[in-house]
């Protein structure tokens, strides 16, 4: 059962947005977007589910997230929870392209994580769509998506967190959204009232920078910069960090002529990690490439007498993988390598004071203060680091993304 909470005027808005005498009446599509946690993907479900079966029978419908996985999460979870609290039957099939039944019709589960996602959707003919998080998909499924509902009547509803300014979808969609006859709605907390304000206050403490201005004022913003903007030695660095009786784990961005990095990492008291001292190896700037034997060695002799949970490496770095495994002293766990999510964990890492780096961690500092964004990303209108300054970076990312960032992800 769903436990609906009292909708505010912006949720209430999106929800009947397409019903006789709203202002956005007549229009082809809703746009919602702006900060996390606003609601507006509990109100578009809703809004959806009652739009659908007020309005047809019989009928095929597209419910798209960035994958299966994602939409199950953060749609259909709440949706079957909603549906049990109206008393609507219904019944969840999920061999083949997943797929709920609601009275005479049918809604599709379909990820959209690649180009080829698009392929999904060939031959369909849909009475409407639901895209969570749609900014995510490539442009492609979009616009296949689109093609597919052309049932008479069928409705396209859509929400997301923003991107850049230059991203597709708000140039080719919010940017023209009268000309492509769609009702736009922009959210901020405010407009989610089972957030107590003790709960947003702590959001807003967890991001800065470009994040803040995304995820908590919901502004389609450039990123431009050094990407850890949040980084301060005065916070985050301190000299002699003691070796932490805690637990510890090392992780490990691989390189031969580009440098191999390790780090070390130590719990401390309070959910804080601290980097405790780092290996950095440039096979280019010394002249002489090691073999994966020689970094075993040095990642035994780094790691000394401690107790390592897990060596964290770089996913795409097969032969150390094995070549540690083979050695049989440390327990291999491959490095989540989702780069913009572990940025943003990491920069929420830093804000909120979950990791400190000892003052003899010189590469690792350095690497904070000249990581910085990709213009020609930028021109694409995607968010990605220039490929230099990112070994270190790559080590902690990995780190963040596979140990610390439960707690710190917020991924609505």
């Amino acid at each position: 059962m769903f436990a609906f909470q009292p909708f505010s005027k912006k949720q209430m808005q999106l929800m009947n947005w397409y019903k006789e005498g709203a202002p956005t009446a007549g229009m082809d599509m809703v746009v919602a977007d702006g900060s996390i946690r606003a609601g507006k993907t509990i109100a578009m479900t809703a809004g959806f589910l009652q739009w659908a079966q007020e309005n047809h029978e019989g009928k095929d419908f597209i419910l798209a997230g960035k994958t299966v996985g994602s939409l199950k999460r953060n749609v259909i979870t709440p949706l079957l929870g909603m549906l049990d609290s109206w008393g609507w039957g219904w019944e969840y099939n999920r061999s083949g392209v997943p797929c709920i039944r609601v009275g005479t019709n049918s809604f599709y589960l379909f990820g959209a994580s690649s180009e080829a996602a698009q392929d999904t959707l060939q031959g369909m003919t849909a009475a409407g769509a639901l895209a969570d998080e749609v900014a995510l998909f490539p442009k492609s499924f979009v616009e296949q998506m689109i093609g597919r509902c052309s049932v008479e009547g069928a409705l396209i509803w859509m929400n997301c967190n923003p991107r850049g300014p230059f991203h597709y979808f708000k140039t080719d969609f919010i940017d023209k959204a009268e000309e492509k006859r769609i009702a736009y709605f922009h959210f901020t907390m405010g407009d989610n009232l089972t957030l107590a304000a003790a709960v947003v206050e702590r959001y807003c403490r967890m991001f800065s920078g470009m994040f803040y201005e995304r995820y908590i004022k919901g502004k389609w913003v450039q990123a431009e910069g050094v990407i850890f903007d949040m980084f301060d030695e005065r916070r985050h660095v301190m000299r002699g960090i003691p070796t932490s009786g805690g637990k510890h784990y090392i992780s490990c961005d691989y390189g031969t002529q580009n440098p191999c990095v390790f780090l070390l990492w130590g719990e401390q008291a309070g959910g804080v990690w601290a980097c405790e001292k780092e290996y950095y190896y440039g096979g280019r700037e010394v002249g002489r490439q090691k073999t994966d034997e020689e970094y075993c060695d040095d990642l035994e002799e780094f790691a000394g007498s401690l107790n390592i949970q897990d060596v964290i490496i770089d996913p795409n770095a097969t032969s150390f993988i094995a070549a540690v495994r083979k050695r049989r002293r440390f327990h291999v766990r491959k490095g989540k390598n989702a780069v913009a999510v572990g940025i943003r964990n990491t920069a929420t890492a830093l804000t909120t004071g979950m990791l400190l780096f000892d003052a003899s961690c010189t590469n690792t500092i350095k690497e904070f203060h000249s990581y910085v964004w990709s213009d020609k990303a930028f021109e694409r209108g995607e968010d990605a680091p220039l490929k230099q300054s990112d070994h270190a970076m790559d080590a902690t990312r990995y780190f963040v993304n596979t140990i610390v960032a439960s707690p710190v992800s917020l991924l609505r």
